[in-house]
C-alpha cells in the first residue's frame, strides 16, 4: 500500500474553486488512489502557519487569490517564470523538503492558446490590468510578435503596465478604458476583467473578429464571449485557462506525464454544470 499523499488549493474566498474537481478527475484517471486534494480558506495572515504545519505527506499545493504574492517569503526557491510576475500559484514540496515555487497560469495561458491554433499573432489588447494581466502579458512575450495595447481605468494602472510590458521584453502601449471598444479588432484579445465589466463593448465587436480568451469560466458565456462567437470568431475561456494550468501541476506534484487533459476538462465542465 503506498504512502497517503496530499495537495490542496488555498485562498479567501475558496468555496467556488474549481481545483479539488480537476486535480480529483486526474488522480482517479491516473489510479492516484493514495493521492488526494482538498481546498482550505487561508488569508494571508494564516499562511505562514499553515505551511509550518504541512507534514511529510504534503506533495504541493495551489495558490489563489490573495496569497500568490504572499507566497514567495516562505519558499526556498522560485522559478523564472514565477519570479518575472512576482506571482506564484504552485508550490511543490520536494523529498528534501524544500518548497520550490512556480507559475503555471503563463504556460497554461500559451497552452491554451496553442490549443485552439493561436501559436503567433502580430498584435494583441489586453483589457484590465490586475494580476492577470501581468500574467497575460508573459504569455503575450511568447506569442505576440508586435505591441500590445492595454486597456485601463488610471493612469497609475497605465504605469503599472508599462513598467511590467518592459520587466517582461513586451512592447506596451496603454490606452484608457473608455476607448476600450476599439481594442476589440486586435488579432488577439484578452480580457482580464471581473464579470461584467465588458459588457458594455459587446455591441462593438467586429464583423469579423479574431481570437478572444477571456479569462472568466462562471458565468460563461460571458456576454462578451457569447457576441464573439455569434460573429463567428474563436473563443478561448476561463476553464480552458484553468484547465492547462491545472494539468501542469498535476505533472509537477505527481510526476505523472502527461496529465489527463481530456478528463480534468470533462470534470470541469460537469462540475460547471451543476452549478
Amino acid at each position: 500500500m503506498s504512502a497517503p499523499r496530499r495537495a490542496a488549493v488555498l485562498g479567501s474566498p475558496i468555496a467556488h474553486s474549481l481545483s479539488p474537481v480537476l486535480h480529483r478527475a486526474a488522480y482517479a484517471e491516473l489510479g492516484l488512489e493514495h493521492w488526494s486534494y482538498d481546498r482550505f480558506e487561508v488569508d494571508e495572515a494564516a499562511l505562514p502557519g499553515f505551511i509550518e504545519g504541512l507534514d511529510a505527506s504534503w506533495a504541493g499545493l495551489s495558490l489563489t487569490m490573495p496569497l500568490k504574492r504572499a507566497i514567495i517569503p516562505l519558499l526556498d526557491e522560485v522559478s523564472a517564470t514565477a519570479a518575472s510576475v512576482e506571482a506564484v500559484n504552485t508550490v511543490v514540496f520536494t523529498e528534501d523538503g524544500r518548497r520550490v515555487g512556480d507559475n503555471t497560469d503563463i504556460p497554461g495561458m500559451v497552452a491554451a492558446l496553442r490549443e485552439r491554433g493561436v501559436d503567433k499573432v502580430e498584435s494583441a489588447a489586453v483589457l484590465g490590468a490586475g494580476a492577470t494581466a501581468s500574467s497575460a502579458l508573459a504569455a503575450l512575450a511568447v506569442v505576440c510578435a508586435g505591441p500590445v495595447t492595454a486597456y485601463v481605468r488610471s493612469p497609475e494602472r497605465a504605469a503599472e503596465m508599462r513598467g511590467w510590458g518592459e520587466r517582461l521584453g513586451v512592447g506596451v502601449v496603454t490606452a484608457d478604458w473608455a476607448d476600450a471598444a476599439a481594442a476589440l479588432s486586435a488579432p488577439l484579445v484578452i480580457a482580464t476583467t471581473p464579470a461584467g465589466a465588458t459588457d458594455a463593448v459587446t455591441g462593438s465587436v467586429p464583423e469579423a473578429p479574431g481570437i478572444l480568451f477571456d479569462v472568466l469560466y462562471e458565468p460563461w458565456p460571458t456576454r462578451l464571449a457569447a457576441a464573439w462567437s455569434a460573429h463567428g470568431g474563436a473563443v478561448v475561456g476561463g476553464l480552458d485557462l484553468l484547465v492547462h494550468q491545472a494539468l501542469l501541476q498535476v505533472e509537477q506534484m505527481t510526476g505523472r506525464v502527461p496529465a489527463p487533459l481530456a478528463a480534468m476538462r470533462q470534470a470541469g465542465e460537469a462540475a460547471l454544470a451543476s452549478r
